[in-house]
């Protein structure tokens, strides 16, 4: 299925195979992603993440074995990730050669800190590195993802600037990232709300979010987001990710399908609309969860949201006779959907 973006529905990026297996201890082979990567399909992500070719061999591997395997006409858009430079993006450009529907994922920093401390460079060379780059892979893809990363702690003028001349290049989705995970609810919402206001040719790109959980506020910072403008979300399955994690998959796809009344307006749809708000198989969800979980070997807390084991489970006696006469008395959605 080409996945080209679509503002009136939330379009999922899965990043468990990149951001994901960047969890300690999460290291996959290829045949594992492969695996994953077909399940992920079948969950019917819109964008799989599926490496960072230039990182390694091994990951130039995966995307191209993914893309071959899994970027069919039908499937999801295979994503490759790419810092700002030549070489990086020519290495995502050759690896997703096989896929009928690819993506090249550009990044450069913009915060102060950043440029400072970690690429030793100006905000005026930053301005012209990133369009420059842009342009180079829309050269090879017509899909091209631009990240400022640490969006959430740069100068917001500074950042609508970059966001503009990226998107003049030929940005199709520019992604905010709260790299550190700090932002709030109401801070990241007023970030997207910012952008959608202040960047003039905003309505050429499809706004994305990517966000880390160290404050336990990813999921809440991306409906904010999505309340503000946002229509790609960046995720993981369980969460898994770098330090404490990415916002959870199958938490944003279940809070935006069990409260769609609340969320419809938002979309221009009115409050009664049965119409999903994202392609998520959520019949595919646990099992997703559990074969993630295994090949990684990082473990499901029992009382995590959607997936744990304790997730539709009740020990209050109270709870347990309201449950055996209607499950509505305790529980908001239905463990088999």
């Amino acid at each position: 299925m080409n996945q080209q973006p679509q503002s009136e529905r939330i379009i999922i990026f899965d990043t468990t195979l990149r951001d994901g297996e960047q969890s300690p201890g999460a290291t996959l082979n290829v045949d594992e992603k492969l695996i994953i990567a077909h399940q992920l399909a079948r969950l019917r992500v819109d964008v799989i993440e599926a490496g960072f070719p230039y990182a390694s061999p091994g990951d130039f591997e995966a995307v191209q074995k993914i893309a071959q395997a899994v970027g069919i006409e039908s499937g999801p858009t295979i994503c490759g990730l790419a810092r700002a430079s030549r070489d990086d993006i020519k290495a995502a450009a050759n690896a997703l050669k096989p896929a009928a529907n690819a993506r090249i994922h550009t990044f450069i920093a913009t915060s102060d800190i950043h440029l400072e401390y970690k690429l030793k460079k100006t905000r005026k060379e930053v301005l012209e590195i990133a369009p420059e780059m842009v342009a180079y892979a829309k050269s090879f893809v017509d899909d091209v993802e631009f990240s400022p990363e640490d969006a959430g702690r740069s100068d917001p003028e500074y950042l609508y600037q970059v966001l503009e001349r990226v998107i003049d290049a030929g940005a199709t989705t520019v992604n905010i990232p709260d790299t550190v995970g700090y932002t709030t609810p109401s801070e990241f919402g007023g970030l997207i709300r910012g952008i959608k206001e202040n960047v003039p040719n905003i309505d050429r790109a499809i706004i994305s979010v990517h966000g880390h959980n160290d404050l336990g506020l990813a999921v809440a910072n991306f409906l904010e987001a999505v309340k503000n403008g946002a229509r790609q979300l960046e995720c993981t399955i369980n969460g898994i990710g770098e330090r404490a994690g990415n916002a959870a998959l199958e938490e944003l796809v279940m809070a935006l399908h069990v409260r769609r009344q609340y969320f419809n307006p938002f979309f221009g749809r009115p409050p009664e609309s049965k119409e999903p708000l994202s392609t998520i198989d959520t019949r595919q969800i646990y099992k997703t969860s559990r074969l993630v979980s295994s090949l990684t070997g990082m473990l499901v807390q029992p009382n995590k949201a959607i997936v744990g084991s304790n997730a539709f489970a009740h020990e209050s006696g109270i709870h347990q006779d309201g449950v055996l006469k209607h499950k509505l008395t305790y529980e908001i959605m239905d463990a088999e959907s």
